[in-house]
This record gives C-alpha cells, sequence and structure tokens, in this order.
C-alpha cells in the first residue's frame, strides 16, 4: 500500500469496527450513547426539562378540548442564557404587544432630542381608533402630551394613542428600529387603524377608506351579523358581495397574511435587548419598565400565575381569538436581580376566559419549575395548577 494513503486506510479500517460494535449492542445503549452530553458540555438546568414538560401538558389540554387552537411560549433566563420554547420559532399574530416596539422608537426620538415627553400633540378627528384607553374621551382638537399617550397607549392599550404616536414618528421607523434591533423573525408592523382596514378588507377592498369614526361605529354593533350588515352600508354595497361570508373568515384571512406577527424567540430577543440598555439609553430602558410594570390590561394572564414577590413588566395584547402577553419577570435577589424574558401567545380558541386561563397556566408552570424559587418545586408562592380549563364561553375583544 501507497504510504501516502495508509492513514486514510487505517481511518477507515477503525470507523468500520466502531460500526460493526455499535451494531452488536442492544438499540437502547446506542440511543443512549447518542444522547449523552458531550465532553465539557453544561447540563441544562433542571428547570427547563420540567418547564418544558408542564407546557407541553399545557398544550395537550388546550389542544383536547379546541383542535384547532394553539399556545406557543418562549422563556429565557438572562442570567445564565438557558431557554425553553414551545413553538417559539414559529410565526405568531402579537396583537398589541407590537406597541413595545412603537415606544422604543418613540423614546429615542426623546433621547435624540426631537421632542420631550412633554411635547403636545393634537388630537384630530381621524385620529380615533375603536379600543381601550381614555384618548378617545378627548374632543378633537386638544393637545395631549407625548408622555400621556405612551402611557396610554401601554397601560391600557389605547389604539388611538397608538396610531397617533406612530404618526409622530412614522410607521416606517418603527419598522427600521425593529429590524436593526432584530433582523430576523418579525413581519411589518402597520398602523392600529390599518389592522382594521385590512381586516375588513378581506370582506371587500373599499375597507381601505374607512375612518376613524368608522372604525367607532363598526365596534358599537353587538353582534358579527350587525358589523357585516353596517360595513355594507358604510360601503355602500351588498353584503351578499362580500368576498368571505363572515367576519371570523375576515380575520382569518388578515392573520394569514403575516402582519402583525413574529416568532416569539424573536420577541423576546426584543425584550433582553429592552432590559440589556441596547435599545435606549439607561434612564428610558428604566422608564420604559416602570411604565410596562404598571399595565392594567390582562391581570388573569401570566402575572396571576407568578408570586406576588416577583415583578412583571409586561404588554398583552388581544384580538378575535389571538390574545398574547409578553414581558420581562423581575425575581429581587441580595446580589443583581435576576431577569426572566416571557413571550406567550394564544391562537384558535374563541373564548377569551379559556385563552387567558392557558396563560395564567404559563405563569404558574414557570413558578413550579422552580426558575423563581431558587431551585424549590414546591414553594408555597406559587399557585396549584388547575387541572381543567373552564367551560366555553363568548367573550371577545
Amino acid at each position: 500500500m501507497h504510504r501516502r494513503f495508509a492513514p486514510f486506510a487505517a481511518r477507515r479500517f477503525v470507523r468500520s469496527l466502531a460500526r460493526s460494535a455499535l451494531g452488536a449492542l442492544p438499540a437502547v445503549v446506542v440511543l443512549m450513547m447518542a444522547a449523552a452530553p458531550r465532553a465539557g458540555a453544561a447540563p441544562a438546568p433542571g428547570w427547563t426539562q420540567r418547564l418544558q414538560a408542564e407546557l407541553q401538558r399545557i398544550e395537550r389540554q388546550l389542544e383536547g378540548s379546541r383542535r384547532s387552537a394553539g399556545v406557543g411560549v418562549y422563556v429565557r433566563d438572562l442570567s445564565s442564557g438557558a431557554s425553553v420554547s414551545l413553538h417559539g420559532q414559529e410565526p405568531w399574530y402579537l396583537a398589541s404587544t407590537v406597541k413595545v416596539p412603537v415606544a422604543i422608537a418613540v423614546l429615542r426620538g426623546v433621547e435624540r432630542g426631537d421632542y420631550t415627553l412633554e411635547t403636545t400633540l393634537t388630537l384630530r378627528a381621524g385620529d380615533y381608533v375603536d379600543g381601550a384607553g381614555a384618548t378617545n374621551r378627548h374632543a378633537a382638537g386638544e393637545a395631549l402630551t407625548i408622555r400621556y399617550l405612551l402611557e396610554q397607549m401601554i397601560v391600557y392599550s389605547d389604539n388611538t394613542a397608538s396610531d397617533m404616536l406612530i404618526g409622530l414618528v412614522g410607521i416606517r421607523e418603527v419598522n427600521a428600529l425593529v429590524a436593526s434591533l432584530v433582523p430576523k423573525g418579525f413581519e411589518r408592523i402597520t398602523s392600529l387603524a390599518d389592522v382594521r382596514r385590512q381586516a375588513y378588507g378581506q370582506l371587500d377592498p373599499g375597507a381601505a377608506h374607512l375612518s376613524g369614526h368608522d372604525f367607532l361605529v363598526l365596534k358599537a354593533q353587538r353582534t358579527d351579523a350587525d358589523r357585516m350588515k353596517t360595513l355594507a352600508l358604510l360601503l355602500q354595497v351588498p353584503a351578499s358581495g362580500f368576498r368571505l361570508r363572515s367576519l371570523g373568515e375576515a380575520y382569518d384571512a388578515y392573520y394569514a397574511s403575516g402582519l402583525n406577527s413574529g416568532r416569539l424567540d424573536a420577541y423576546g430577543e426584543l425584550l433582553a435587548l429592552l432590559v440589556e440598555g441596547k435599545a435606549l439609553g439607561a434612564a428610558y430602558t428604566a422608564y420604559l419598565l416602570g411604565v410596562m410594570d404598571g399595565v392594567k390590561t390582562g391581570p388573569r394572564r401570566i402575572r396571576a400565575g407568578l408570586p406576588p414577590q416577583v415583578r412583571f413588566a409586561h404588554k398583552t395584547g388581544t384580538q378575535r381569538a389571538r390574545i398574547c402577553d409578553s414581558g420581562v419577570i423581575t425575581v429581587p435577589r441580595p446580589g443583581p436581580d435576576q431577569r426572566i424574558v416571557v413571550a406567550a401567545c394564544v391562537r384558535g380558541e374563541p373564548s377569551l376566559d379559556r385563552s387567558e386561563r392557558v396563560l395564567r397556566q404559563v405563569g404558574e408552570a414557570i413558578c413550579a419549575s422552580g426558575l423563581l424559587t431558587h431551585g424549590k418545586l414546591h414553594d408555597p408562592s406559587c399557585r396549584s395548577l388547575p387541572s381543567v380549563l373552564p367551560g366555553p364561553g363568548a367573550d371577545e375583544r
């Protein structure tokens, strides 16, 4: 044999011998060898396996009650970098959680000196959008501070306040900011008024011209059938000519467009960058997290499942058969506080009660895993996990 090829032939002989030896071993032993951690690799913390198993149980329970429903969760401990993901790499409709990047874009303008939090914006007749919050109680022509609008947007998820702030910075700036922070994982964010136009536009393209007043009229209708009839009147077209048969189908088609959607691990990365001071300077990082800590929406979601000694700076999102709750859990410690980012959404479940119960269970599972309690698995501060979901309901916003 030529000297130059001897090492290659020897290596091939050794590999062949190894394959023969493995083939003689029981299959379970081979699997155990394949699953064994590599030398020097740090084992995953125990909480990750416990949380993963509990999230999968929550998912099975949800799917058992409604096969079309689903839950996605991403959790990352910023101290260790360890994470757990349940469908976190899939796109999820983010609903009003997109208001956090809007807030970051606004506060970057404050940092640049373009305006201050006390700068006022004038509420115009075309600014009104249906939804929660107090901005719609103000008359057109009133001057409202950026601070007021930002806090209404985050604390109460006020859509009119959100669109006034989007008008200030520009929707392109919001999307450019997200792309600069998290280049992959987010789809295009739109104004809240355009969410309505896009959803109703699945029925008729004329919805692109609906006004803020039109949205308020449509929101005031009690049933989907009433909304369909009112939409036909507003657009001056027969309802029989709509492209889809129901408002539910229209929203499903809108969700399929991918607008205002993103992966939960990408949203978690955005939150991590915020906490680490890479999205804003220290002063406005603290300000925004403080505002998020005072959120009034979604009290029965993740926060309801967390122990009382932790803080949860978060933002919720609620739309037809889609809800989310994402934020930063802070666990007080003698040294640096522990920070955990969480992004979670439920889709396909029309009952708001049932969807919120799932997100509460996510909070309970995070606590029960030991992540928030120094590894204690039966800490009395953790709520007990309910074994059943509530019965079907008709709550929806």
